[in-house]
């Protein structure tokens, strides 16, 4: 017989506001780390790649160290460096810093895997054109690059957007911290984490669809 016990629910509409409000805070977070990451990202991507190695290599290894060591780890050293020195940031501008230089250094290497993915003979043929170092890089280099990089520039963007759940441990509310706060007070897990996972996809669907329209539309200009 049909039990419509099993789909009674305290979940409320006022639940759902408030991790939709724990959803922007993680896009907005997400928003910073991004753009930070990638500015600095572009940055050390073109000093890795022009600069020679034994001057850029203290570069490498630092930024070796960002990714190896875990996220939560960073984030928990930085809330208690942040606190030593005396520095008072809100734990969203430490989330937000932590992520940008997370992000940027897997950024870095995006950006010179694909500045080193344009053939020396194009770019040596553009210098024999009489095209200077500078129309080299911004009319040739960069537009290849580009669309090697994209790929690997939305993946990382999309795991950003999910890293962007460890930000709890610094005691910010965002979209999984919010679930877990629903969870406490009905108790029912597994809806509630249905509906985040359904969040975190509305969010990242966007992205992605953005990288492979841009793909589509380069293959179709070639």
């Amino acid at each position: 017989m049909f039990d419509g016990s099993l789909f009674e629910t305290s979940f409320t509409l006022n639940d759902l506001w408030f991790m939709l409000k724990g959803a922007g805070v993680s896009i907005s977070i997400t928003l910073w780390a991004v753009l930070g990451g990638t500015l600095l990202g572009l940055m050390f991507g073109l000093v890795r790649t022009i600069v020679p190695w034994w001057a850029n290599a203290p570069i490498g290894f630092v930024l070796d160290i960002f990714r190896s060591v875990p996220l939560l780890i960073q984030f928990i050293l930085a809330n208690s460096f942040k606190s030593i020195v005396g520095l008072n940031w809100s734990a969203f501008t430490v989330g937000c810093l932590v992520l940008a230089v997370y992000t940027a250094a897997f950024c870095t290497e995006i950006v010179r895997g694909g500045i080193l993915a344009v053939p020396t003979t194009t770019r040596r043929a553009a210098r024999s054109l009489g095209l200077s170092w500078r129309q080299d890089l911004t009319e040739i280099v960069f537009p290849i690059a580009l669309r090697v990089a994209l790929p690997n520039w939305i993946g990382l963007t999309l795991g950003v957007m999910k890293d962007t759940a460890l930000v709890l441990w610094l005691g910010i509310v965002e979209l999984l911290r919010s679930s877990q706060i629903v969870v406490t007070r009905i108790q029912e897990p597994l809806f509630v984490l249905s509906i985040a996972g359904l969040i975190y996809f509305l969010m990242s669907f966007p992205i992605a669809r953005l990288g492979t329209g841009l793909e589509k539309r380069w293959r179709e200009n070639d």
